[in-house]
């Protein structure tokens, strides 16, 4: 009957418009994808492959907020303070990944795969930070992105020149190392901030972003923490490694910070789905 074929007509369009656009899947499948073919046919299984996949995953958050800002042609919900943060901490990574080799992964994904990813997350974050700066400015809600983060970011250098490891056997930049993990932690301030300055309403790349950024740091951490005994600093206490217990600390504070977010997120996804460009409600932000 009509009535029967426009109720299925209708529950067709429903799920269509639940589904995620092709260009987010795309992101996906072709990070999916590639952090398996590095995994396998790169480093040969080996377990340090992981902190290759954390790299990888963070691209793919990047690469869905682009996704997030093109979609839907406004900055609207997306932190330039954090992207600032956030490219601060790539390039203070680069600058011992590139040349040395205290914090890379063992196996050959650690030769050029590694500094790879994180040189073109670095360029998608500067393409970004043009787009909401320049190119979307008058829809960038500048008011609401506040949080102070030059304190913040001061904080996390001084931190780094006390805490640093000695991996690399060169101070400077086992603390630029350093400073490039503490800033990446406290990057995702700015955005938590805003959301909660703004609606308490996400759109839902953008929940991607920080929910696949989160994945990024429990590899990573996963990785510190099975490498926590191999370590080494010069104690500021004898017998005490500060050096690994800041590393792994930073990456608890990391998703401690998340954890409210974490919640209804997955909450969201499991009762709507794996939501495409609509609104994630995080309720304890608002």
């Amino acid at each position: 009957t009509m009535s029967s074929s426009m109720q299925s007509s209708k529950l067709a369009s429903a799920k269509a418009s639940k589904a995620p656009p092709a260009n987010v899947m795309a992101a996906y499948g072709i990070c999916m994808t590639a952090a398996l073919a590095v995994f396998h046919f790169v480093a040969e299984g080996e377990f340090s492959a992981i902190l290759t996949m954390s790299v990888i995953m963070q691209c793919l958050a990047v690469v869905l907020l682009l996704l997030q800002s093109h979609s839907s042609g406004s900055a609207a919900g997306i932190s330039a303070r954090a992207l600032g943060l956030e490219a601060l901490a790539l390039v203070c990574r680069l600058s011992s990944t590139l040349w040395l080799n205290g914090y890379l992964p063992v196996d050959a994904s650690g030769d050029h795969v590694f500094q790879a990813v994180d040189i073109c997350t670095l360029v998608l974050v500067f393409g970004l930070l043009y787009q909401v700066l320049v190119v979307q400015r008058s829809t960038y809600q500048e008011a609401d992105d506040s949080l102070p983060v030059v304190p913040v970011a001061l904080a996390c250098f001084v931190l780094a020149t006390l805490l640093h490891a000695d991996m690399n056997d060169r101070p400077l930049f086992d603390a630029l190392w350093m400073a490039g993990l503490f800033l990446g932690i406290v990057a995702v301030l700015p955005q938590l901030w805003l959301i909660s300055h703004t609606t308490g309403r996400v759109e839902a790349l953008t929940s991607h972003y920080i929910a696949v950024m989160a994945v990024s740091r429990l590899l990573s951490g996963t990785f510190m923490w099975h490498a926590r005994f191999d370590l080494t600093c010069q104690p500021w206490v004898d017998g005490f490694n500060h050096a690994s217990w800041a590393i792994l600390g930073a990456h608890l504070v990391h998703l401690l910070l998340l954890a409210d977010f974490a919640y209804y997120y997955v909450k969201c996804v499991v009762q709507q789905g794996l939501p495409s460009l609509a609104q994630v409600d995080i309720g304890c932000l608002v």
